[in-house]
């Protein structure tokens, strides 16, 4: 049966690959898979079929790209212009003030020059199929998340006439942090050790609540023991008891689909990865270096495209995404993240010319002349530099009509 239904999706393929070189315009390898599925589907019949052809075919023609068409200098102008248009704004998540993402321009900025970290970094986690809408499991999942630091869960002070500094902690924090004070006492003692010349004990009180004190040794070797007691506090402040560095804050959302997605403010693509019931397929980070870093270059060409295509429809501009393709293409095609600039892809051009057209004339035209470089001018704007046709549209076309030899009408 299986062999039989083989031989009918192969017959289906050849029939559908005829029919489209006769409208004179090959179909991509998906359109043509998509059309044999909906004919098998719906049982489509040869006319219909036929008529899905050619209204496709049609269609793919009206897009194509004229030869030696100035595909580059078209995609700059049709995201540059709408670029004009858009804000200088930034998004709160849920309205909560405290969480803010970069859009429109200078999250746009931002993409094209290649920015290491982006001002507003943040992740949208997405919790396994069998937990995404159990609040309490999606719950779980962020707390393993959020970097939870001593002061969250804990008051800090200092005692200087007996030369400590004492915690107190607090119990609710702590619960609903879902940690205990035998969790924060190992983490002091761990982070802020005798190997620092501090003694670790509990103080008073009873039960969660019963402080810990951060004594200066005696003996330590300290010519300013009261300035070591005040960094002791401040060291105090940045022990981590538990969650992820670089994330300080997470927050769950019902999606309309019933699913809790979490939201970040902060990101550790590599470390979220790891934590069990976290949907490693779907959860993402507006951080392209940290996806180039984490899943590669091509995972990074992906999510340019995503980040500007969101960024210019968030703002109710439509541009094409075969325009933002090509940047995206031309930022990542050797293999590692190029900015849009001096700095990058404009800044290695092979024209002297086109390199001096762009920033510091006069040291790219200094350089040039030292080192004996040529410039064959091939590209546009050396061209219009020297005043001669630019090799795009017509004028890359050097076929010369000679007429044939012979004696003149009349004659």
């Amino acid at each position: 049966m299986t062999e039989e239904i083989q031989k009918n999706h192969a017959a289906l393929r050849a029939k559908l690959e005829k029919q489209t070189r006769e409208a004179g315009v090959p179909l991509p390898e998906s359109a043509l898979q998509k059309i044999a599925d909906l004919t098998r589907t719906m049982k489509l019949s040869d006319e219909d079929v036929k008529g899905i052809v050619t209204e496709v075919t049609t269609r793919l023609r009206k897009v194509l790209v004229d030869p030696h068409e100035s595909v580059g200098i078209i995609a700059a102008q049709s995201i540059g212009e709408p670029g004009t248009q858009m804000t200088l704004r930034t998004f709160h998540y849920a309205g909560v003030a405290e969480m803010n993402v970069t859009l429109g321009l200078p999250r746009l900025i931002e993409i094209v020059d290649a920015r290491r970290a982006p001002s507003t970094p943040t992740m949208t986690v997405y919790a396994a199929k069998e937990l995404r809408e159990d609040r309490k499991k999606v719950q779980d999942i962020a707390l393993k998340i959020e970097l939870t630091a001593l002061p969250n869960v804990a008051s800090i002070g200092s005692m200087v006439e007996k030369m400590k500094v004492v915690v107190n902690p607090n119990r609710h924090l702590m619960e609903s942090r879902g940690i205990n004070r035998d969790i924060l006492y190992q983490a002091i003692v761990e982070q802020l050790g005798d190997k620092k010349g501090f003694t670790v004990s509990s103080g008073s009180g009873t039960g969660e609540e019963r402080t810990i004190d951060v004594t200066l040794k005696e003996d330590a070797e300290e010519e300013t023991p009261y300035r070591r007691l005040l960094e002791a506090a401040d060291e105090l402040r940045a022990v981590k008891i538990g969650g992820l560095p670089g994330i300080t804050r997470a927050l769950i959302r019902k999606e309309d689909s019933g699913e809790y997605v979490i939201y970040t403010e902060g990101s550790n693509l590599a470390e979220v990865l790891k934590i069990p019931g976290v949907d490693r397929q779907r959860t993402t980070t507006n951080s392209v270096f940290e996806i180039y870093s984490v899943l590669g270059i091509e995972a990074a060409r992906t999510a340019i495209i995503e980040e500007a295509n969101r960024t210019l429809s968030e703002q109710g501009l439509n541009v094409d995404i075969r325009h933002i393709m090509l940047v995206s293409d031309v930022m990542t095609n050797e293999g590692v993240i190029q900015a849009i600039g001096r700095h990058g892809i404009s800044g290695r051009k092979s024209s002297v010319l086109a390199r001096a057209a762009f920033e510091i004339t006069a040291a790219h035209l200094l350089r040039a002349a030292i080192t004996g470089e040529v410039d064959e001018l091939k590209g546009v704007a050396e061209n219009i530099i020297v005043g001669q046709p630019i090799t795009i549209g017509t004028g890359a076309v050097k076929t010369i009509y000679a007429p044939p030899k012979g004696k003149a009408k009349g004659e």
